[in-house]
């Protein structure tokens, strides 16, 4: 049986623009890939992150 929350981030792909809930000092982040529940985010404040899906539940965001 898999995980339940390993698909939480499955909707995510390169380019979509994201936030870290945990991190709001990072920024907005754009998605640069998500392979197999490890989406790599490229945030404005914090540079590329690895951030493993089925802990963290990323944010979609807007640009402002």
């Amino acid at each position: 049986m898999s995980d339940p929350n390993s698909d939480l981030n499955a909707f995510l792909e390169p380019g979509m623009l994201v936030t870290h809930p945990a991190q709001p000092d990072w920024g907005l982040g754009q998605v640069q890939s998500n392979i197999r529940g490890k989406i790599t985010v490229n945030f404005r404040e914090a540079g590329k992150v690895v951030i493993d899906g089925s802990r963290v539940l990323l944010m979609p965001a807007t640009e402002t």
